[in-house]
């Protein structure tokens, strides 16, 4: 039981003479959490899925062009180079379904969903941008820059060839649109009528070496267009799923360092490419039944036993999740209070008086941030759980379950909250101005 007398104290003075006394003390349930079967729900698949997906993926090669550090200077190129780099893969997705001739395809639905997926990947490249334009007034260095314009990215060809040049030049809008806050812009072709330097976008990007790993190694032996489908989706989200995790390092640095306010700023955009994520492994719906369950066999891609979603075999999507789930190791640090070692409830305390003064909006911003992480990666799950049933059958998503327990997929959004003081906190402020009423 937790003391409300101090709330009542400190919000006194705000309240009306009408207002009813409240009880110094307020008799608060908190439900019990989920019980979840197994400790830790999310964990690698068996190392020879792993490393067939990474060989499918031919991410050994994808990771030395992601982790490449041209310019070791550029803060922000770690998180940049493989978002443009997810962008870029993007642009040859735009030119795969563009170019496929099956009549059952359904293509309308297609460009709808690349022309959402391309802004939303656009606007988080330019919300990062935006970050580091911040940064750069306070002194940190800026990013490359020049007068020319991209060569090798496939956008300018998308753009003028006849089956993609809609979805193309609204790209370029969206580009325009999207930089209009940015100090410069990418330089792939868009109007840019501010006359803004453009980004070294070739050098940075290297699309000319993305563009040599367009071929799976199946791409020779297996006749099958969902193949080549499957494979760029992957490296799409893989892109993403590297970019995230050099943020969330940069996340805990920040809150280590008490720069509250950068570390907000990136924990929503953790947030968002939760979300993109989700939406990037919705492309999967619009891929053709049959040639989808005729490209699992011939892949061999099958589930190996209990706890092994397929989502399971990407190792930097595990980690991504478990430094997602981390960051609840922080709030201390936020609160800048210690753990209460005989449990009790010394930080939820700390979150309901920093609620309640508003007088450090970053932190409070920071842990919403981290909460709104929490729903997004537990979202993401639950719609990956909907999504292998929808393509593969609900047998599928049972496979991993056990009698004793759920699917794996399923423990993780019914998990408990990962920051119980935070969920208390508001639990507790919830009930004391329900009592004012």
């Amino acid at each position: 039981m937790v003391d409300m007398d101090w709330k009542r104290k400190m919000v006194s003075s705000d309240l009306p003479n009408s207002s009813p006394k409240l009880s110094s003390k307020l008799n608060v349930t908190i439900p019990s959490p989920f019980k979840v079967a197994v400790s830790s729900p999310i964990s690698y698949s068996a190392p020879a899925a792993c490393s067939a997906y990474e060989l499918y993926l031919r991410l050994p090669e994808l990771r030395k062009l992601w982790s490449s550090r041209d310019l070791p200077l550029w803060t922000a190129e770690p998180i940049l180079k493989p978002a443009l780099q997810a962008l870029e893969i993007s642009f040859r997705l735009v030119l795969a379904v563009c170019s496929d001739t099956r009549p059952y395809i359904n293509h309308r639905e297609w460009n709808r969903r690349l022309d959402s997926l391309v802004t939303n990947q656009i606007q988080l490249v330019a919300a990062i941008m935006e970050e580091e334009d911040d940064d750069e007034e306070e002194g940190e260095s800026a990013a490359p820059l020049g007068d020319g314009r991209s060569s090798l990215s496939l956008l300018p060809r998308l753009a003028t060839w006849r089956k993609s040049e809609a979805i193309g030049k609204k790209i370029l809008l969206t580009i325009d649109n999207e930089m209009r806050r940015c100090k410069y812009t990418l330089g792939l072709g868009e109007q840019n009528i501010a006359g803004k330097p453009n980004l070294r976008y070739d050098a940075i990007c290297r699309p000319n070496e993305l563009y040599s790993l367009k071929d799976n190694p199946f791409s020779d032996h297996i006749d099958n267009e969902e193949n080549q489908t499957l494979y760029i989706i992957h490296q799409i989200l893989e892109s993403w799923i590297y970019a995230s995790g050099n943020l969330l390092n940069r996340i805990v640095s920040s809150i280590e360092e008490e720069k509250f306010e950068k570390a907000s700023n990136d924990v929503y955009l953790l947030e968002r490419i939760w979300k993109l994520l989700a939406e990037i492994e919705d492309l999967h719906i619009l891929m053709d039944p049959e040639d989808f369950l005729k490209l699992k066999k011939q892949l061999q891609i099958k589930s190996t036993g209990k706890n092994d979603a397929f989502c399971f075999r990407s190792k930097g999507l595990v980690e991504m999740m478990k430094m997602s789930k981390d960051l609840r190791q922080k709030v201390p640090a936020v609160l800048a209070v210690e753990v209460d070692p005989t449990g009790g409830p010394r930080l939820q305390e700390a979150a309901m008086k920093l609620y309640s003064k508003k007088r450090e909006c970053n932190k409070i911003h920071l842990l919403q941030g981290m909460q709104a992480v929490e729903a997004a990666a537990k979202s993401f799950f639950f719609a990956y759980r909907q999504l292998v049933a929808a393509m593969m059958g609900s047998a599928e998503t049972n496979a991993t379950a056990s009698q004793e327990s759920c699917d794996s997929l399923s423990q993780i959004f019914m998990e408990p909250t990962y920051f119980p003081s935070l969920d208390a906190a508001k639990t507790f402020l919830g009930e004391f101005w329900s009592h004012l009423g």
